[in-house]
């Protein structure tokens, strides 16, 4: 197996995967809706929502590795390299609508709370 062949593999493999996490991630939403949740649970459909997105968010990572892939070892000319990179920027700002929708902030606010100086106690 030559090197283009095998890069034109993995960057199949990785589409397939993709798609297999969004609709894996789908399937098992669907399922944790439907079973009855625990006591003191977040509310179904809440849960349901934030299960399917996590299950998007991961999808679009691979999609984008196997974009990337794809473009640099294939086509590394200028048109493909921007094409490449509007199809990152579009994923990339779902990632991060995804991500704002279901927790509530920004991708890089998660840091900033764990390493916020502690409040100094009042004399």
């Amino acid at each position: 197996m030559q090197v283009r062949e095998f890069v034109e593999l993995a960057g199949t493999a990785a589409e397939i995967a993709g798609v297999v996490l969004i609709i894996g991630g789908l399937a098992i939403a669907s399922a944790r809706y439907v079973l009855p949740a625990g006591i003191g649970a977040v509310p179904r459909y809440q849960r349901y929502r934030q299960d399917l997105g996590r299950a998007i968010l991961l999808g679009l990572e691979v999609l984008v590795a196997a974009d990337i892939v794809r473009t640099v070892a294939f086509t590394p000319t200028m048109d493909s390299v921007i094409v490449l990179a509007m199809i990152v920027a579009i994923r990339t700002f779902l990632s991060w609508s995804l991500a704002l929708e279901l927790e509530g902030r920004w991708p890089w606010q998660r840091g900033a709370e764990r390493h916020a100086p502690e409040p100094q106690p009042q004399r």
